[in-house]
């Protein structure tokens, strides 16, 4: 539940507010007024002032008492999507993930120490994880995610896991430090990392980090599916085969924009 104090109001303590006002309406599912006071825990009169600078730019819209997130952040949010080096390509290379495998493929990308789906597809075979366009969650408890840790220098590494809890998302989930520096060092290895019911139990995946031609990531290509489906030798050899291979063009495609 996010709290607000009552300190003097400078201008990042409104601008806390506000965002603090959105993410309630994002917890609620939409909200009045009065529930968001109740939640966030300040006057109503406070609560009003920030929801009436919200709507006038479009960050929130009201229909009968109930406020809800506007389809600004969705215009704010495609930008920083489109943004991202090569975009168009990855698109094309998750499209084409999933429809090859039949199951949900989706690219992540770091960001302040978590993971976040840039872009993600399903396949015909595809089960529904709840995974979608922003979503943010703990980089060690996915393959993806993994697949960055594993490719990022030693401090930036250190820096990262020294800021988080390893959050226990299954109980296959590695929760030390020592340990996800091994796996991250078995990853480097291979080239790709596996995801066995660390997030979600019954869903496994596997996953490549895209690096630039200065070795920096930009992030990681992964494809996921039923534990009962993706395991044995497709589960180790065939997915991959098949994510290494778009990585690759990826890198590739980066590589020869950067020199064009």
């Amino acid at each position: 539940m996010p709290r607000v104090s009552n300190k003097p109001k400078s201008s990042a303590r409104t601008t806390e507010t506000s965002l603090a006002v959105v993410d309630a309406i994002r917890d609620l599912d939409g909200a009045t007024m009065n529930e968001l006071s109740e939640y966030i825990g300040l006057a109503p009169s406070t609560i009003h002032r920030h929801l009436v600078t919200l709507r006038e730019h479009k960050y929130v819209t009201q229909e009968d008492g109930i406020y809800r997130i506007g389809f600004q952040f969705l215009t704010v949010g495609g930008y920083a999507q489109r943004k991202t080096t090569a975009y168009p390509m990855i698109k094309e290379k998750v499209d084409s993930l999933a429809a090859e495998t039949g199951e949900r493929a989706q690219f992540i990308v770091e960001e302040h120490g978590e993971r976040v789906y840039l872009y993600t597809e399903v396949g015909q075979s595809a089960v529904q994880t709840g995974a979608h366009i922003g979503k943010r969650g703990v980089l060690h408890t996915s393959a993806a995610g993994k697949a960055i840790l594993a490719n990022m220098s030693r401090e930036r590494f250190d820096e990262t896991i020294a800021t988080r809890e390893l959050e226990q998302g299954s109980e296959n989930t590695i929760t030390t430090r020592e340990e996800l520096a091994d796996e991250c060092e078995r990853i480097r290895e291979r080239g790709y990392a596996f995801n066995r019911q660390e997030t979600t139990d019954g869903v496994h995946a596997v996953g490549a980090a895209v690096t630039d031609s200065d070795g920096e990531v930009i992030g990681a290509l992964s494809v996921s599916g039923p534990a009962h489906r993706v395991k044995g030798a497709r589960l180790t050899e065939e997915l991959p085969e098949r994510v290494l291979s778009a990585v690759n063009e990826l890198e590739l495609y980066i590589e020869h924009s950067v020199h064009t």
